[in-house]
């Protein structure tokens, strides 16, 4: 089916149009990215319209848009299409986005969470081709999942099933989802930028001068990108680092491994890019905490889509919103 997709993001927002189907995608056009912070969310709305009809241009002759696939952080209304108030989407306040979207192109819609959706993509394109139980993780700015089980997206009562960075790994450590020590606190971009701070504040005060950050002015300088191709170079502060994160990581994979029984866990982001310096640590947690069963018919693998995957998890839920209805129109 030719689809368009719709990538609402903290950062940016963006819309490409594609082909896609049960088993391939290819994206045709994409237009240019908006930053989120440069637009109310009417403002915003109105823009991805106008980039949705534009789509129309680099259309195949006589063939026209069959559905609009909306990925976006939660939380969310997958039902009724309606974004709730996401923490990283200020202003963003009960947003009946797939009418909308629907009213301005007559182009059916329907609408994702962005962790959700990327679980469809990397489950029909990518790394979990061929599972029917698989938890893809995002480790980015934030920490989220979706859930494949027994051959079906998994979404919970109110669209928040996968929510793991909420779990609390640790009594103390850095804040992330509203949660000191949370697994997003240890698992994330924001939150591998705290740990990194208060361990070169303690470097700092004891009168060291770390290669990572010399003085105290260059902590605000401190991000999980430049502690990852640190590591990656040699620091050994740096490389201390990501074993933390590895450890913990390790423990919030473990329960994972041991409550779903899943064939694959597939991390993106942070993960992808730091897999030596992290997966070692995280393995070595999981082997001492999982139920043997459980851990040898489970693999941990690095998200395949990478940077593409925004793109491709819009595309991919306008499909899977396509087959649901035909399969509700044929019972």
């Amino acid at each position: 089916m030719l689809a368009a997709g719709v990538d609402i993001g903290g950062t940016k927002c963006a819309v490409c149009l594609g082909t896609v189907s049960a088993d391939t995608v290819q994206i045709l056009h994409k237009c240019t990215p908006r930053k989120t912070a440069d637009y109310t969310p009417k403002e915003m709305l109105d823009a991805l319209s106008s980039d949705l009809l534009s789509c129309q241009n680099f259309l195949p002759e006589k063939e026209r848009v069959q559905g609009i696939g909306i990925s976006c952080g939660g939380p969310l209304n997958s039902r009724t299409g309606t974004i709730l108030s996401p923490p990283n989407l200020p202003g963003w306040d009960a947003v009946a986005v797939t009418h909308y979207f629907e009213a301005k192109t007559g182009w059916k819609a329907a609408l994702c969470n962005d962790a959700n959706a990327c679980a469809l993509a990397e489950w029909q394109y990518g790394a979990g081709k061929g599972c029917s139980n698989l938890i893809y993780m995002t480790f980015g700015t934030g920490l989220g999942a979706g859930l494949i089980l027994d051959g079906r997206l998994y979404t919970g009562a109110s669209d928040m099933a996968g929510e793991l960075g909420h779990i609390r790994l640790a009594d103390y450590g850095p804040v992330g989802y509203g949660k000191m020590g949370s697994f997003e606190g240890f698992c994330s971009g924001g939150g591998i930028a705290q740990l990194a701070k208060s361990v070169l504040m303690q470097e700092l005060q004891a009168g060291k001068k770390p290669t990572l950050c010399p003085s105290f002015a260059d902590l605000e300088t401190i991000t999980a990108e430049k502690i990852g191709l640190a590591a990656q170079s040699g620091d050994l502060l740096a490389q201390d680092l990501l074993k933390q994160v590895g450890i913990q990581l390790g423990k919030g994979l473990s329960i994972l491994i041991d409550l779903l029984n899943p064939e694959k866990i597939i991390i993106g982001s942070i993960f992808a890019r730091c897999y030596d310096q992290i997966w070692p640590w995280a393995q070595t947690v999981i082997r001492q905490e999982t139920l043997v069963p459980s851990r040898t018919s489970c693999q941990v693998v690095p998200a395949m889509l990478s940077e593409s995957v925004g793109d491709i998890a819009a595309l991919a839920v306008a499909w899977f919103s396509r087959e649901k209805t035909n399969m509700e129109m044929k019972q």
